[in-house]
């Protein structure tokens, strides 16, 4: 077997909110110590799940600002 480093791969731009989510629902640990596969498919579905409501918050939010502004 090859000893060789596997390429590290690029970030995604929701990774950060992963990693937080991670940490609150107190995975994070977990994840650094063993990676992202050892999640079981509860945990990762949850986190998954938050994401995806804190998208849907954050749309909702920028919608309603949106709205607040004035026309110019």
């Amino acid at each position: 077997m090859s000893n060789k480093a596997k390429p590290k791969k690029q970030e995604k731009p929701e990774d950060p909110l992963k990693l937080e989510i991670a940490a609150e629902l107190g995975l994070l640990e977990k994840v650094r110590q063993y990676g992202w596969g050892s999640l079981s498919a509860k945990e990762t579905g949850r986190i998954g799940g938050l994401i995806t409501r804190r998208k849907q918050q954050e749309k909702m939010k920028a919608t309603q600002e949106q709205a607040r502004k004035p026309s110019q």
